[in-house]
């Protein structure tokens, strides 16, 4: 069973998480043949490519009951349906400007049940709350997501870590990150196995604000 690559790694979940994750895939092949939000070659890999990948930020950060984290770009609802399942008293915001992918998101987060996530069609400059942690896989470069996302992120931190921006991206980073020394990078391979994860790495970044 393909969600076993799931439990494999997230060997804790309850038995509602176990159901959640089984499901995903049925939802999601359902509605990608009515509105395409997972490319077709990726939609057999579902568990792979879209799931364990967004869960990859849990290997670095656990979310605290109560946390805000904004999904910016979610597309399909990734990486924040995975996240929302696996950490049900953290509160997501999924956003994304393209009605028909938000369509599909609502469409899982009902079918699933999830009661931990609020989703929202308009640009994250539009948004005018803030939050804990914002998230999201490579929707721009960093520079350009900093600019987008900066005045949406709390000042004050309840984690360890501080509050920031978790972001999920592959290949070379050097260059985009030159300018951000505060940045660490978190090497996927160092959690996952799969051949998969050898070039993709996630991206912390904390934000400083001048008090």
């Amino acid at each position: 069973m393909k969600a076993d690559l799931i439990f494999k790694y997230f060997p804790n979940l309850n038995e509602i998480q176990q159901d959640q994750f089984l499901r995903l895939e049925k939802l999601y092949h359902d509605w990608n043949t009515k509105i395409n939000v997972v490319s077709r070659k990726d939609i057999d890999e579902l568990y792979l490519r879209h799931v364990l990948h967004s869960m990859g930020i849990a290997k670095i950060q656990e979310f605290l009951p109560g946390t805000s984290v904004l999904d910016v770009g979610t597309g399909g609802g990734f990486p924040g349906i995975p996240l929302a399942i696996l950490f049900p008293e953290t509160r997501f915001t999924l956003v994304d400007a393209i009605g028909k992918k938000i369509k599909v998101v609502e469409e899982v987060v009902h079918g699933l049940e999830l009661t931990n996530v609020a989703t929202k069609n308009q640009r994250v400059e539009e948004l005018e709350e803030q939050y804990d942690f914002i998230v999201s896989r490579a929707v721009a470069a960093m520079p350009t997501f900093v600019h987008w996302v900066r005045d949406r992120i709390k000042k004050k931190s309840v984690h360890e870590r501080k509050n920031g921006i978790m972001y999920l991206k592959g290949g070379d980073l050097s260059e985009e990150l030159r300018n951000y020394r505060t940045a660490q990078v978190f090497d996927l391979a160092d959690y996952f196995s799969e051949d998969f994860f050898e070039t993709k790495k996630i991206v912390y970044l904390p934000l400083k604000f001048k008090g």
